[in-house]
């Protein structure tokens, strides 16, 4: 190589180190504006680089959320989701994913930094993370968001409970670092675009999960915006979330794919940069990064649209039953007819039970009875109600009375019913033995931001699924503390009440 080329290589190295640096810079935009950019490179291609720079933008914002204060409702909202993914660790620590990811992290052992619920042992974060996450999601009670289809509570409540409990953090710096969890798990999928996430051979819960649970973990660890930048890299290497949990009979490798995954994941990135570990700074820009690698038509702009504005905390749908999701819909409608109608296994001849297009793969005919739309439905008619035990309880797939009515439910998907702004709306259609027909449209079951549940309903769900494992002391003492969470200087002080 001559002496001019090698000039020239030089120059260009040290132009694109430059640029790179430049990238990589805290600095912002107006800085910028005001300064100018060295080297020569215009005032406005820098602007519209920094711009750009979602990496950098989204890092700030998680930095300065930890100490901003969050709106009424936005907090109310986050008491709930808190109370009510405790409620499904709790009822799944004694479901049988539950019980393997208690075994399995015990076997692990590990420092005594964060509890695992319904356990009597203390682990790392990131073991008491995974174990958490995987009851969190063992028994289908969990939270869901309509639109992106995501699971958040189930990876970032476990998540920010083991950091927090790890750093001594109080009760309202819980719940910023929930309502920020919230709001990367969701938004993920909006700037992927939840669609084509689910069009691939991706879905939507594993794929989130990862960052819901980062940024509940980076709040908590209190990470400055480098930090932050390197755990956002860390995660994001780490997100996966395949199809292939659909084939999982057991539900065991579902609550690792849907919740214990992404927690571990994001607790995971968040202890390495407080070890010290460095890494990429820009890993949402740039030529090799994540949207444009998950997604054929990203957004990146969507995952930094309203910001601090709009609070997916307060979006998700809180289940009142403990089944899969598109089968709440279904269940409420069933329901409602069977009261208004005096409907009865004798007087129903068939049930037409309509679902949204892309929901039928997922509860149609399921080996799982809580995600079984047939089986729940015919359950719902012979007893008048769905309990959490029912809803897990496999021996009613074989009892005669239920197999009977079951026969009588056939599940469709109706085109019609793919909107977007309801997502998980259904329509159930009943012929009784005399003829007549009768149906019911439930397009916002309860638990829907559109029909929310109140603070004494969530109480009472929670109450249901907790007190069998810990008792009724215990249990009016950690729903009375998660109602006025704001008062809890230490949530290690929840501790006691999560343990046995």
């Amino acid at each position: 190589m001559s002496d001019h080329h090698r000039l020239v290589r030089r120059r260009v190295l040290q132009s694109a180190g430059a640029l790179a640096a430049l990238a990589a810079s805290p600095i912002r935009a107006a800085d910028l504006a005001a300064e100018g950019v060295a080297n020569g490179v215009a005032n406005g291609a820098a602007n519209a680089a920094v711009k750009a720079d979602v990496t950098a933008r989204l890092a700030r914002y998680m930095v300065a959320a930890r100490d901003t204060a969050l709106p009424e409702a936005v907090e109310l909202a986050c008491k709930h989701r808190i109370l009510d993914t405790l409620g499904a660790m709790v009822s799944g620590s004694r479901m049988t994913p539950g019980e393997m990811a208690v075994k399995y992290v015990r076997t692990l052992g590990g420092q005594p930094q964060a509890s695992v619920v319904g356990a009597s042992f203390r682990t790392t974060t990131v073991n008491a993370a995974l174990a958490n996450a995987m009851c969190a999601h063992a028994d289908e009670t969990d939270d869901f968001e309509p639109v992106t289809k995501a699971h958040p509570g189930s990876a970032v409540v476990p998540a920010a409970l083991a950091v927090g409990e790890k750093e001594g953090r109080n009760g309202t710096e819980l719940m910023r670092a929930v309502a920020l969890g919230y709001d990367l798990c969701c938004r993920l999928l909006m700037a992927l675009g939840p669609d084509l996430v689910r069009g691939s051979h991706r879905s939507a819960e594993g794929t989130s999960s990862t960052f819901g649970a980062l940024g509940a973990a980076a709040s908590l660890a209190r990470l400055d915006e480098t930090g932050m930048r390197y755990a956002l890299s860390y995660s994001a290497q780490q997100v996966s979330g395949l199809w292939s949990w659909v084939k999982d009979k057991d539900h065991i490798e579902k609550a690792f794919d849907f919740a214990g995954m992404g927690a571990r994941n994001g607790v995971t990135a968040v202890g390495m940069v407080q070890a010290g570990l460095t890494g990429v700074s820009d890993v949402l820009d740039g030529t090799h990064n994540l949207f444009i690698a998950l997604s054929t038509s990203p957004k990146p702009e969507a995952m930094l649209d309203q910001l601090g504005k709009r609070f997916y905390v307060t979006e998700t749908a809180i289940k009142t039953f403990s089944v899969g999701y598109p089968i709440q819909s279904p269940l409420d409608a069933l329901l409602t007819l069977r009261k208004e109608h005096g409907l009865t296994p004798d007087n129903v001849r068939s049930i037409l039970v309509k679902l949204p297009t892309d929901a039928v793969g997922i509860v149609g005919e399921s080996a799982m009875p809580d995600v079984n739309c047939q089986h729940l439905v015919a359950v719902a008619l012979v007893k008048g109600a769905v309990s959490f035990v029912d809803s897990h309880d496999v021996a009613l797939m074989r009892d005669p009375r239920i197999a009977a009515q079951r026969a009588k439910v056939t599940v469709v998907p109706d085109q019609a019913l793919m909107d977007p702004a309801a997502p998980r709306g259904a329509i159930v259609e009943v012929t009784m033995t005399d003829g007549r027909k009768v149906n019911h449209f439930t397009r916002f079951p309860p638990g829907t931001k559109e029909n929310p549940l109140s603070t004494e309903a969530v109480n009472a769900k929670a109450r249901d699924l907790i007190a069998p494992v810990l008792g009724a002391s215990k249990t009016e003492k950690l729903i009375e503390r998660i109602n006025h969470l704001e008062k809890v200087n230490d949530i290690r002080q929840l501790r006691a009440l999560l343990t046995v």
